[in-house]
Formats: C-alpha cells, structure tokens, sequence
C-alpha cells in the first residue's frame, strides 16, 4: 500500500530518551525551559554532572537533544519570550472582515525600503500612510513624508481619502463608520479624536501591544515594498541602495498613486477573489460625504496663525496674501489657517468666522509648500554667507598677518623682555 517505504523500519519518537530517568528528564526539560536561554551542550554538561553526582547513567548529548526538541513550541515561546512573543506565533486569532465598504478603515504607517532626495538634495528615507477600507482592500488615501510620523500626516491621508479624488479612475471617498488605528502617538491625540466627534465616526484602538488586527494594511505595505519600490532608483536592498537616489517626494508620491490606481485595484485580491475597486463598488451606493472641502479642511488641517491684516494685505512665511475681502479689515487681528503642503493661498478667519481666501500673487496658479520656502531660505542665508566669506578673504589680501606686523624684532635688535604671565592659579608654579 505504501511501496516501498511501507518496508522501511519506523524510529520510535522516544528512541534514546525512556530508557532516562524521569526525574533526569524533568531536570532536562526545567533548564530548557529557564531564562535565558541556554544552549543543549550546556545543558548536556549539567545534566552529566548532576547525573554522576546521583549514581544514575549520564545521557548522550543526543538524547538530551531529543529531549528538548520534544517539548511543546509553544510552551517554549512562552517561556523564553514571554506573553507578547507566544500571542504574536501561537494564539489563535479570530479573522474578521467588514461587512460593508467604507464599514471600517485602517490607517497605519510604515517606512519605506526607499531613498528619495530631500529639499536640500540629500538621501532621506520616506514613510508612507495609508487608509484602508477593510472591506474591498481599496486604498481610501495616502501621504507621504519625510520625518517621525505625525498627527498633522494622519490627517493629510485622512483628508485624501474622505474627499473626492481627482482621478475618475479611483472612486473611493466618503467618511467611514470606523476608523481603527494603533496606539501610536499621532493616532490618540485630541486633534483625531475631535475630528471623529464632528464627523460621527468611531475611533477604534487595538489592544496595547497587540497589532495582530493591522494585518490587512501590513499585507498592504509589503505589496508596496516588494512590487513597487524595487522599480525605483534608490531601493534598498540588505539596508543598501541598488541605485543612486533619485526621486523627489513629489516624484515619490506620483509613483504611489499610478501603482495604488492602476495596478493594486485593478486586479483580483487573493482572499476577496474581487478587484478592490470591483469589491469597494458591491452593489452600488452613496459614500456618506462631508458637506464641502472647506469644512472638511478646516477639521483636519490644525495649523492656525494670528496676523494682522497689513495696507499690502496679509504676510506669512515671507509670502503677501491678498484678497478684496480684507480692505475692510486693515490693522485687525485675523487667525490664518493653511495647509503646509500648499502655500499658494490661506483661510482667514475673523472673531471666529470665515473671512476669506486669500491668495499669493506671486505664486497664483502654483503650489508652493512650506518646505519650497525653508529650502529658499537656506539657499538665500548660504548665498550671504559666502559673500562675507568671500569679502572677508579680501581683507587678509590687504592686510598684513597678524605676528608679521612692524611690531616684530628687527634682526641684530635687541630682544624685548618676554612679559611674565600672570598667575592665577597655584598650579601654574611659581
């Protein structure tokens, strides 16, 4: 029945190991079991040494060895690594999947196995964060950044992926039912939970240490880290660049969004047997949708100012915003909000009350971000720098070095007496 291999002589599981001692054997399993971790010839020796010391047979270091191995994984990990380490590879969880598009989102971030140039031209490795409708696996919206994760980053994804898109080919939007994140700093600040008050959605945090409900969004990253990034210059690869960086954050973000639109929703996930878009889609309905981009700007978009409205209108990061709107207000205190992605135009706000939309001249029509201006800045304080530097040259070219100066002896002159140096301290001697 089973060919030849039926003929072949079966190893007992215990083979070297019950003709041990119990009680040796539970001194085996006991040192195996103990933090820290000790290697099986260490154990093997000890056990040697306590085996002689009873009168009884010292084991082999095989059956010693087989004696560890027989022990439950399990109950190894828990001993050596705790709760946190035996939950992460040996209990049972249970997978859920929501009922409904737009039901429950997950947001998350990681860091990319990538090195794009910052502002000032130098490698910086990115992260990435992403919305994701748990139901479809369609990606609801996205950011990325240079920099520790923030509040602020949170809200420009949550942003992208509550509104309208742009693109006619990624239809996913609305405002989600749950929206379920971990206990990372950005996502339990009061700003997020504020948002989800006046959106009338649920903020959701997993268990403290436990991120085994991220999954989807973690299945997500690695798609992105191993299909998309490895395409790209300046992918790493064992911690090291395949290629010179090149891309901008800008550069960086198309990438993402062509990979996200035109090829992840496009295909049929592997667990869903759906596209995610074809998924996101189901049978038709109508996302539930802030009344308009203002107001949702204003809940997700935190950075407020106090100006005073100038005779040239309103100036912030060394930009001048106008609008006809502020003739009116000349000399009166206004609160500002922008969004540190597009500096090309601010909110101003009155006693608490909507004024206006005023906008740069200089730049209207353009996108101008807040890293645009503090690379400006630098590049200006460097170009001042250089020219004192360069004048300052100009001045030794002139002058003479100090030391070399008329003040030095003449030769066959007498020597000046060499000024004693005044003693401060008993240590300098006498």
């Amino acid at each position: 029945m089973h060919g030849l291999s039926g003929l072949e002589r079966l190893t007992r599981s215990d083979a070297g190991v019950r003709q041990t001692p119990a009680d040796l054997v539970g001194l085996i399993e006991g040192m195996a079991l103990k933090r820290p971790r000790v290697s099986a010839a260490t154990i093997h020796r000890r056990v040697a040494e306590a085996a002689r010391a009873k009168g009884w047979r010292a084991p082999s270091y095989s059956t010693v060895h087989a004696i560890i191995a027989r022990l439950e994984p399990g109950m190894v990990a828990l001993a050596h690594d705790g709760i946190a380490g035996f939950r992460d590879r040996y209990e049972l969880i249970h997978r859920h999947r929501a009922a409904a598009p737009n039901a429950v989102w997950q947001a998350d971030h990681t860091m990319l196995d990538l090195l794009i140039l910052d502002e000032r031209g130098k490698p910086a490795r990115p992260w990435l964060t992403t919305v994701l409708d748990d139901h479809s696996r369609a990606v609801a919206g996205y950011a990325v950044f240079l920099g520790a994760p923030s509040a602020l980053n949170t809200c420009l994804a949550l942003r992208q992926a509550i509104w309208r898109k742009s693109e006619a080919a990624w239809p996913v939007c609305g405002i989600p039912d749950m929206l379920y994140v971990d206990h990372g700093s950005d996502f339990t600040s009061l700003h997020l939970e504020q948002v989800s008050a006046a959106l009338r959605f649920q903020l959701t945090y997993s268990a403290v240490g436990r991120p085994q409900g991220c999954g989807k969004i973690e299945r997500l990253f690695g798609t992105i880290n191993t299909e998309l990034l490895p395409e790209l210059p300046g992918w790493l690869s064992g911690g090291k660049a395949a290629a010179a960086p090149r891309l901008s954050l800008a550069e960086l973000d198309r990438a993402i969004g062509a990979f996200v639109s035109g090829i992840y929703h496009v295909r049929p996930h592997s667990e869903t047997g759906q596209t995610p878009l074809d998924a996101w889609r189901g049978d038709g309905f109508l996302p539930r949708l802030p009344d308009n981009l203002e107001d949702l700007d204003l809940l997700l978009i935190m950075h407020a100012k106090a100006r005073t409205v100038q005779r040239d209108g309103v100036r912030f990061q060394g930009l001048r915003y106008v609008s006809p709107t502020l003739a009116g207000y000349i000399r009166e205190s206004v609160t500002i909000r922008y969004d540190p992605r597009d500096l090309s135009e601010i909110r101003v706000f009155h006693r608490d009350r909507f004024l206006c939309r005023a906008v740069s001249e200089e730049h209207a029509g353009n996108t101008v971000t807040l890293k645009d201006i503090e690379a400006a800045r630098r590049a200006h304080r460097q170009a001042l720098r250089n020219g004192i530097n360069e004048r300052i040259a100009r001045v030794a070219d002139f002058l003479p070095v100090a030391g070399a100066s008329s003040g030095a002896a003449k030769p066959g002159s007498p020597a000046r007496p060499t000024r004693s140096k005044l003693k401060i301290y008993e240590e300098d001697g006498t």
